[in-house]
């Protein structure tokens, strides 16, 4: 019983009382509600059969990471290009967020397009990040 009550205890501790109030700066704009797939705020998308799908323009080389607010498949092709980039990285949201996980990519300049697939809900919220 004791051993019961501490358990209680220091699950109480560990949770948290507000969600999205202390987000990493390069996720700081995940409660923003913008247009577009972009750094700097969230986009929520409608689903078509469990199917997201947008475009998203990089200006900058580097490591660009697609958050997401649920599980789901997320893939990304250069251009109209038909294999999908090789995932970098994979990551959990941070503590205390509505992030469920961030993917990485490592892009170039130009154009590309984002699916996430397997969704179990009618829209997905995606954050761009860049480090």
């Amino acid at each position: 019983m004791i051993l019961t009550a501490l358990a209680i205890g220091m699950a109480a501790q560990g949770r948290c009382t507000a969600l999205d109030t202390r987000l990493p700066r390069p996720l700081a704009g995940w409660t923003r509600d913008g247009r577009g797939l972009d750094t700097g705020h969230a986009v929520t998308l409608p689903a078509r059969g469990g199917t997201v799908e947008t475009r998203v323009t990089i200006r900058k080389p580097g490591r660009v990471g697609i958050a997401i607010d649920q599980d789901g498949w997320i893939d990304a092709f250069a251009g109209s290009g038909k294999r999908a980039l090789r995932m970098a990285s994979e990551s959990r949201g941070p503590r205390c967020s509505t992030i469920r996980k961030i993917l990485y990519y490592r892009m170039r300049p130009g154009t590309y397009r984002v699916t996430v697939n397997r969704l179990k809900g009618g829209r997905a919220k995606l954050m761009l990040t860049h480090d």
